[in-house]
């Protein structure tokens, strides 16, 4: 036999069990894991600087990136319009496992506040993991509110309607919600200023500019206890181990405030099925790493990563939920 045919069936006979390998699910191809692990993985966060769902992937960003074999993990901030610019841009990227998004209660809230949506908020992503929650509390600025809990508030603000006002992160967002919710709960009179995004609310409420409004704990601990900011009450049911000295609003009288964040992984539609799951079982790996189980016990987040299966459930539910309180509200936008 000549030299060189039986060298090509030698090469043919090696790439012939390699293939079977593979089809076996034994061996895995490597130019698969270089792209997998070489490429950074980018993270949309459709929220600002500082806010609690940033502060929540910053926290967890080096142990996801450990979880990936060392993929580069590059978390880019693109807040606007309630979170429609950032959402935009998940479902715009491309189905490769490259770019993925964290999300909140904005992306359910959204489909019944605008009369108009670039994407559908269900059908046009690929639902990863509803990672867990994070406590929404109420809070004033001390100088311009002499109340210390949601009784006295409720005082406070029915002894001069129309005069005092509530900030929010923008029309119809969640913290515009809860904050609402709590208004009406109190049967209280306020004017509602509606920010671009946590960080400018959020200066303006400790500067006096505005005086109540609704922020995630994980956001405004340290304002908290600076004094800069008194919180009168956790907008969950139960009370944050993080803060276990502070009460519910409900368990304060108002038992209809009853609102928490929430935050999940998502990719654009079409993610193949293997992308999901690596994603998944990345973020998982990362949430029980202990240095981020310590971050997020600190900052007041309940961990229970969920199922894929179990997240598009949950995001039709909360569109139904949400589509009720905004009717309620009575907030529609163009």
């Amino acid at each position: 036999m000549p030299h060189d045919l039986a060298l090509h069936r030698r090469r043919a006979a090696v790439a012939f069990l390699a293939s079977s390998l593979v089809l076996a699910g034994i061996a895995w191809p490597r130019p698969s894991q270089a792209q997998a692990t070489d490429k950074p993985l980018r993270i949309i966060l459709p929220v600002g600087a500082g806010s609690g769902v940033d502060t929540i992937a910053r926290a967890a960003q080096p142990a996801l990136s450990k979880a990936l074999g060392g993929q580069p993990i590059v978390i880019e901030n693109l807040p606007g319009a309630g979170g429609i610019t950032g959402a935009s841009a998940i479902v715009k990227a491309a189905p490769d496992g490259l770019t993925i998004g964290m999300v909140s209660n904005n992306h359910v809230i959204n489909p019944s506040v605008y009369k108009k949506m670039p994407f559908d908020a269900v059908e046009d992503i690929t639902p990863i993991s509803v990672m867990g929650t994070s406590p929404l509390v109420l809070v004033v600025n001390p100088a311009k509110v002499a109340a210390k809990n949601a009784r006295e508030l409720a005082a406070f603000l029915k002894a001069s309607p129309d005069v005092y006002n509530y900030a929010s992160s923008g029309n119809g967002t969640i913290l515009h919600l809860a904050a609402e919710m709590f208004v009406d709960e109190a049967g209280v009179r306020m004017r509602h200023i509606p920010y671009k995004g946590v960080g400018p609310m959020a200066a303006d409420l400790i500067g006096g500019q505005v005086e109540m409004g609704v922020l995630a704990l994980p956001s405004i601990q340290g304002h908290l206890k600076s004094g800069a900011l008194r919180a009168i009450g956790v907008m969950a049911p139960k009370r944050s181990p993080a803060a276990p000295d502070l009460p519910t609003i409900a368990e304060q009288g108002y038992p209809g405030v009853d609102v928490e964040g929430w935050f999940a992984v998502v990719g654009p539609k079409g993610l193949p099925a293997a992308e999901v799951k690596r994603l998944h079982d990345a973020f998982v790996a990362a949430f029980n790493a202990p240095e981020v189980k310590e971050a997020m016990a600190k900052q007041g987040n309940d961990i229970h990563p969920g199922t894929p299966e179990a997240a598009a459930a949950f995001f039709r539910s909360e569109v139904a939920k949400y589509a009720r309180l905004v009717a309620k509200a009575g907030i529609t936008l163009e």
